[in-house]
């Protein structure tokens, strides 16, 4: 099962949406404001997060922005429908994905078991076999000055590490698979999103810069994704 991290000051959605995931075999640590929350996640991280944006104390970009300071834990953002801006926001600071309030605790369910799949876990929180590994690992990218490993989910740059969440790993995987060739924004979502999950184009967007940002901050001179307006993407061999 997987350790599941909820924090949102709604007494009512967290006893909803916790007894909905473990009814899924899920155990699920509740919080009610942002500073414990986010505490928690420091001090016991589990395999997932959920975050409520306004909450007391600290709100949830808050803690999301801190907690991307040395984790990539895959989180889902909960916002309001009137609150667009927090989606951008969100993606913005690494989220991988987000739900509106309200919402149907079936389609939760069906988004914590796909932000688990693309983190390399099943329903059960568990790695995949050493098989599952070994296969992964076979398709290891070299492309110049970038490495990525799907098994250890590792990225370098020069050999430097580039930490990205798991949603960035995806896209950039995807990127890197065919250099030279483009990308649209729709096949980078059947990339990194399962076919239930709708994301519009600001989300690739905004994950692409936030990629961009980390690559940057290793080289300055970090170019290798090309914006190709109106088309999509594409990954430049260095």
């Amino acid at each position: 099962m997987a350790k599941i991290t909820l924090v949102d000051d709604d007494e009512n959605i967290v006893t909803s949406v916790s007894l909905a995931l473990e009814s899924h075999g899920h155990t699920v640590k509740a919080y009610y404001d942002g500073a414990a929350g986010l505490a928690a996640l420091e001090n016991d991280p589990p395999d997932m997060a959920i975050l409520d944006v306004k909450m007391p104390r600290m709100d949830g970009m808050e803690v999301l922005r801190r907690l991307r300071r040395t984790s990539e834990l895959p989180v889902i953002i909960l916002t309001s429908k009137d609150e667009e801006i927090d989606e951008i926001l969100g993606f913005n600071l690494g989220a991988d994905d987000y739900m509106h309030k309200p919402f149907s605790q079936r389609l939760l369910i069906e988004r914590v078991k796909a932000v688990l799949r693309r983190a390399g876990r099943g329903e059960d929180g568990e790695m995949a076999s050493p098989a599952a590994e070994a296969e992964a690992n076979a398709r290891a990218i070299k492309r110049g000055k970038l490495t990525l490993d799907p098994a250890r989910h590792e990225s370098l740059w020069e050999g430097k590490p580039v930490k990205l969440t798991v949603t960035e790993f995806l896209l950039l995987q995807s990127l890197a698979q065919r250099p030279g060739f483009v990308k649209s924004r729709d096949n980078l979502m059947d990339a990194a999103y399962d076919d239930q999950v709708y994301v519009d184009d600001r989300t690739i967007d905004s994950h692409i810069k936030r990629m961009r940002k980390k690559f940057r901050e290793v080289d300055p001179e970090f170019d290798a994704i090309e914006t190709l307006y109106g088309v999509g993407y594409r990954y430049r061999e260095t």
